[in-house]
């Protein structure tokens, strides 16, 4: 029998921690783009991060990988994981409600289980998985309103665009199991963004023209928070719990991200919080319990030997 991958504590802590970093990004992205084009914006975001990591990495003093092949998991990292998802994304939150793209970003989530469990026998999908990702997904389409999946078209290409997106964060995952498993969190995350800014900077030059750096205050903030703490500092989140978790368990992190940028909206744009969104957090939390199992499991021995003590 294959030891199946799961979440550990320490797991857990790590993901409810890079859901925040990236619920924040909603907002920062959305600010920058007032000002720059979504593949400009994107060239800031890898750029500015792969040379943030390639410091990291200096001053660790990390072996730098010399293999072909784990340069071309870079790229095709880069590719499916950034430039893609980041594009499409960006792109897309110019012309669809921010309600109905979390509820589409959220499906990362069912996606990524789904596409781990066709690749890898370690990440098989059980009952209890399914059950939990399931109810994880309607919370987060709760707390922000059923009645989004109203305005749900796909004639929308920006619709297409997010739900494409989505896919191709859940490809990245089985990617970066197949090709960088064994390198270090620091090393993967550089080696990626490197491949992505090959990518989108000369892209956004062809497009969109020079990259310029004369940008009001808000903007360069807006940069600096998307491209440093939510990529280049949340990537290496994003490989120390793919190690422990596996791909499938590490795009649950879609599931928590929607609530947390509910909530800086609600405090930052004074945007207000309906009884739905209450409603919807409280069955995230219970799907979020089931995905653990760990009290599902201390209900299971007690009820076998109710002799047991309490822990």
């Amino acid at each position: 029998m294959t030891q199946q991958k799961t979440l550990t504590g320490r797991a857990w802590v790590e993901l409810i921690l890079l859901a925040v970093i990236w619920g924040g990004s909603f907002l920062s992205i959305r600010v920058a783009l007032d000002e720059i084009s979504p593949l400009t914006s994107v060239a800031h975001r890898t750029g500015w991060a792969m040379v943030a990591l390639w410091l990291v990495v200096w001053a660790m003093r990390l072996p730098i990988p010399r293999d072909p092949r784990v340069w071309i998991g870079f790229l095709g990292m880069g590719l499916l994981n950034n430039v893609i998802p980041f594009g499409l994304m960006a792109w897309g939150q110019l012309h669809i409600e921010t309600g109905l793209t979390s509820i589409l970003n959220a499906a990362t989530a069912i996606f990524g289980v789904l596409v781990a469990a066709l690749f890898f026998a370690d990440e098989r999908i059980t009952l209890r998985k399914g059950v939990g990702v399931a109810l994880g997904f309607v919370g987060v389409a709760t707390a922000i309103g059923l009645d989004n999946f109203r305005n749900f078209d796909l004639r929308s290409l920006a619709q297409i665009a997010i739900i494409a997106g989505t896919l191709s964060y859940a490809l990245a995952g089985v990617w970066a199991r197949s090709f960088l498993s064994g390198l270090s969190p620091q090393v993967a995350a550089a080696g990626m963004l490197t491949g992505s800014t090959l990518i989108t900077v000369p892209v956004a030059w062809i497009v969109d023209g020079p990259i310029s750096f004369d940008l009001q205050p808000a903007t360069l903030i807006a940069i600096g928070y998307y491209a440093i703490v939510a990529t280049a500092g949340a990537y290496l989140l994003y490989y120390r719990v793919l190690a422990m978790a596996g791909s499938g368990n590490l795009m649950l992190v879609t599931l928590l991200i929607a609530p947390v940028a509910i909530t800086l909206g609600a405090l930052v744009r004074d945007e207000a919080l309906s009884a739905n969104a209450f409603a919807g957090f409280a069955m995230l939390a219970l799907g979020l319990v089931i995905l653990d199992g760990r009290l599902w499991g201390h209900i299971r021995r007690r009820a076998v030997d109710p002799s047991r003590p309490r822990s």
